[in-house]
């Protein structure tokens, strides 16, 4: 199949007027990825492959994006919306090029794989004109439904001209369609609109094959494949079929999910192995999570990177641009974002951590925040490795912590703190002297001497 070239048309110029949003029907998420971005990164990809996407005028949000999840792609404007086959015909100079395959898809189906696409493509090879999709329906009440005799398909019956024993079939058309590239503008040329709608359909592809005496063949594959999206209703189904494939790919690979029906995944995330995911976790796009890592209940990740063994939540929240090290931890209630805590670096509870660097084996005390953002900027904070924090502090960006500082319980940090130095600094004066006299101990390996008394 590789030797073959291939062309896939990608049908995305409906206004979806049933969402009831502004956003193009297309653009609307599935597991972080838009509709069309879940098909084009199905469709084939390599060398002897193109790809063309048909939009709706003023529809240049849909090229963008189109062009973001699949640099490779060619897009066509539909200027007027007058059926499948003629929105198709909207990249005839594409199809015109010359391929040995071209697939017809459309960017609302966001289930479809990639398997599909090359099950599709195979009757194509053994020299048939058309390999249409379908699917066995519950309901087959509103879809077109094909006629089959042996193992030909002859044609393609809609609802409203199917005899009663046709509307029986529950051999369903799913719409999307291969046809042989060197026949392909022979058939679509022929497409009439002689019908109540005066629309030029693809399903009369189908006969103008047969009538040619050219084969045309069915291909089946599941309903929750071939979904199409029309409504919020719909896009909410979607994303449980979505959600329900990728937990079960995640267990396949190994990674242990407490109780899979309450954790939300999304398509890029990259797992390790030894995963262990605790129930009520959302995990954003741009996650990759490592060997042995732990995500606690009620956690919610977006665009970071989790190192082996490290440990997150319950009840954290990991904004873009995150990281954290080998057998790092941040608990309950503590927040990063743009921030990195390298192996060892911990963060228990209560804290902020943003637009900072905390080095390896330092601790990050309840309560402490860094203080990244002036009114009118962001700065950095830089903490060294070893480094102390104390509870309620606030680390004034931009600043940096020296290598196995200590700043003392309630200090301000407005100034760098040098290497081993010690921020006494309480209420922005004071630090009781107890606190520092066991962190001394600490250090040094010696016994707090004992206070004298005053005299």
């Amino acid at each position: 199949m590789t030797a073959r070239s291939s062309l896939t048309i990608v049908l995305a110029a409906g206004e979806g007027t049933r969402m009831q949003s502004s956003l193009p029907k297309v653009l609307h998420p599935v597991a972080h990825q838009t509709l069309l971005a879940h098909v084009l990164a199905a469709a084939p990809k390599g060398t002897g492959t193109s790809l063309a996407i048909v939009i709706g005028p003023d529809h240049q949000a849909v090229a963008e994006e189109a062009r973001r999840s699949r640099p490779d792609a060619l897009t066509f404007v539909q200027a007027e919306r007058l059926g499948t086959a003629h929105a198709v015909l909207a990249a005839r100079e594409a199809i015109a090029r010359g391929v040995d395959d071209l697939l017809i898809a459309f960017g609302d189906t966001p289930l479809i794989s990639a398997e599909t696409f090359a099950r599709l493509r195979e009757p194509l090879a053994r020299g048939a004109a058309i390999a249409a999709l379908g699917f066995r329906a519950d309901d087959p009440t509103g879809y077109g439904r094909f006629i089959v005799e042996g193992d030909r398909l002859v044609a393609i019956r809609e609802q409203a001209d199917a005899s009663e024993a046709e509307r029986k079939i529950d051999l369903c058309n799913a719409g999307v369609m291969a046809i042989d590239g060197r026949r392909a503008l022979e058939i679509l040329g022929q497409v009439g609109n002689a019908n109540s709608k005066r629309e030029y359909y693809l399903t009369d592809a189908i006969g103008i094959a047969r009538d040619k005496g050219w084969e045309s063949v069915v291909i089946e594959t599941s309903e929750d494949e071939v979904r199409g999206i029309n409504t919020k209703a719909q896009l909410a189904e979607a994303e449980g079929v979505m959600q329900a494939r990728l937990r079960k790919a995640a267990m396949e690979a190994g990674v242990t999910l407490i109780a899979p029906e309450t954790v939300y995944l999304s398509a890029d995330t990259v797992f390790g192995k030894d995963v262990t995911i605790e129930p009520f976790v959302v995990i954003g796009p741009g996650i990759s999570i490592a060997d042995g890592a732990v995500i606690h209940s009620f956690s919610h990740i977006v665009q970071s990177a989790i190192g082996k063994n490290a440990s997150v939540g319950p009840f954290a929240r990991m904004r873009p641009g995150s990281s954290l090290g080998e057998g790092a931890k941040i608990g309950n209630f503590v927040e990063t974002k743009a921030a990195t805590l390298e192996a060892g670096a911990k963060a228990n509870h209560l804290a902020y951590i943003g637009d900072a660097v905390v080095g390896a084996k330092s601790n990050i005390g309840a309560g402490t925040i860094t203080c990244n953002y002036d009114g009118f900027g962001k700065h950095k904070t830089v903490i060294g490795q070893g480094a102390f924090v104390g509870t309620n502090s606030s680390l004034v960006a931009p600043v940096k912590i020296g290598n196995g500082a200590y700043i003392g319980s309630g200090s301000v940090i407005t100034r760098d703190v040098p290497d081993d130095a010690m921020a006494l600094e309480r209420n922005q004066q004071t630090i009781r002297e107890g606190g520092a006299a066991r962190y001394r101990e600490m250090k040094t390996g010696g016994k707090t001497p004992e206070k004298k008394p005053e005299t």
